[in-house]
């Protein structure tokens, strides 16, 4: 681990479990060494006690992620899975600083000697940089191994579990970067000192919004209106706010709608997606549909996928009707993702960390959640006005191009830009780059 020429800024760390907190660190990698996000579940010359711990945690948790479909044992597990994420009612509001067990759990295998490998090889590194993690258990980590740089941690959902917030809050020395109101007020729940908070917003691909400026953002989410609302419902309602806050509207062309279905890291929820591909056969066929689904890193479910595909009697290709969308290796998904998104007018996904990609102004039908904070996201949208749950997929071809026609959709991508934060990225690197070195 050591330091290029361009002087970084920061350690970004993530972990592999899902692809929630690897998509999180994403946007920030250019603070980082080398322009890379370390995981601290999978770094060169780990010690092999260390990665028996992070793979039992990530093997379980795959294993909940899929197993939940299942009737009897998939709700067994998954429950059993949830009370680790558990999220309690926010009303009233009290003192929920008190540690619940998985703190007291993590903490225990850290005093153990769990983590005391990453944190010195970082620690040894010169100049020491700050630590930005997107998973609790590196800020726990540094913070007990008495890591002498900065340490920051950037949560994924828009509310969190007890487990975000460390053994001692009021003591402790990491600092958070809330995505949203109501994270920043749950930390506070949680003990941690409101000096210890900055409100940025979720890090969003700088390559879907343009940077400050939004251009791209905004050139994307123009044409995707006029795809969204073909009856031209939302525009004559809503065209005035429009031209005030994004820009002039393109002439209405002959173009495709684009939907992206995306599964989770585990690959969860695949069969949604399968079954997308025959509900929606004919108007891909026709031309006025083209879906994307995005398969990610595991060749199992692209897999399913491509079969589902060859089983419609249509053809998987990047200029045609249908494309599946993966790729060999984390980073390189995300790039490609990243580009989808520009040309997508529907994301189809669980409500996970990609809840904050309404902000891009893309619609959100929204898959089961998996858990307490999926759920929470899944209720943040709802309020938010830019997502909807999802009907029963097989006759996606009806209730779908009902909310079209009804610009319904329209005005939820439009909602989503409006109340959402696309400045988190620009944010959380102003913060780290004025950060004293120690």
């Amino acid at each position: 681990m050591t330091e290029p020429p361009n002087r970084p800024a920061a350690w970004v760390i993530a972990v592999s479990m899902g692809y929630g907190h690897q998509r999180t660190a994403h946007p920030l990698r250019s603070l980082s060494p080398d322009r890379q996000v370390l995981l601290a579940n999978d770094y060169p010359g780990m010690p092999e006690r260390d990665r028996v711990i992070w793979d039992r945690t990530r093997r379980f948790y795959e294993f909940v992620s899929n197993v939940q479909r299942l009737p009897l044992l998939g709700s067994l597990a998954f429950a059993s899975f949830d009370v680790v994420q558990r999220i309690l009612h926010f009303y009233p509001r009290r003192d929920l600083s008190n540690p619940d067990w998985n703190v007291r759990a993590i903490h225990a295998l850290i005093r153990k000697g769990w983590g005391r490998d990453l944190i010195e090889k970082l620690a040894n590194t010169k100049p020491v940089l700050p630590i930005v993690t997107t998973f609790f258990t590196p800020a726990f980590m540094a913070e007990h191994f008495e890591y002498p740089g900065e340490i920051f941690c950037v949560l994924c959902d828009t509310d969190v579990a007890r487990v975000w917030a460390s053994k001692q809050p009021r003591t402790s020395r990491i600092r958070y970067f809330a995505p949203n109101q109501r994270v920043a007020e749950r930390l506070g729940l949680y003990g941690v000192d409101s000096s210890r908070i900055t409100m940025t917003g979720f890090p969003l691909p700088e390559e879907n919004t343009g940077g400050r400026s939004l251009e791209v953002l905004k050139a994307d989410l123009l044409r995707r209106l006029v795809r969204l609302d073909p009856r031209g419902m939302f525009i004559a309602r809503y065209k005035a706010v429009v031209m005030d806050r994004i820009g002039a509207l393109p002439p209405r062309a002959r173009e495709p709608l684009t939907i992206l279905f995306s599964v989770g890291g585990a690959g969860a929820q695949r069969e949604i997606g399968v079954t997308l591909v025959q509900s929606l056969r004919e108007r891909i066929a026709r031309g006025d549909v083209r879906l994307i689904l995005s398969a990610g890193v595991k060749p199992a479910v692209r897999e399913s996928f491509a079969d589902a595909v060859r089983k419609a009697g249509l053809a998987a290709d990047a200029g045609g009707g249908i494309e599946i969308l993966s790729a060999p290796a984390i980073p390189e998904y995300f790039q490609a993702f990243n580009l989808a998104l520009r040309k997508t007018d529907v994301l189809w996904t669980k409500p996970s960390e990609l809840s904050f990609y309404a902000a891009l102004g893309l619609p959100i039908v929204m898959a089961p959640p998996l858990g307490s904070q999926e759920w929470a996201n899944h209720m943040w949208l709802e309020r938010l006005g830019a997502g909807v749950t999802q009907d029963d997929p097989r006759y996606a071809n009806e209730w779908l191009f009902d909310l079209i026609d009804s610009g319904w959709l329209a005005e939820a991508a439009m909602e989503g830009f409006i109340e959402g934060e696309q400045l988190g990225t620009p944010a959380i690197r102003a913060v780290i780059e004025s950060t004293p070195r120690p």
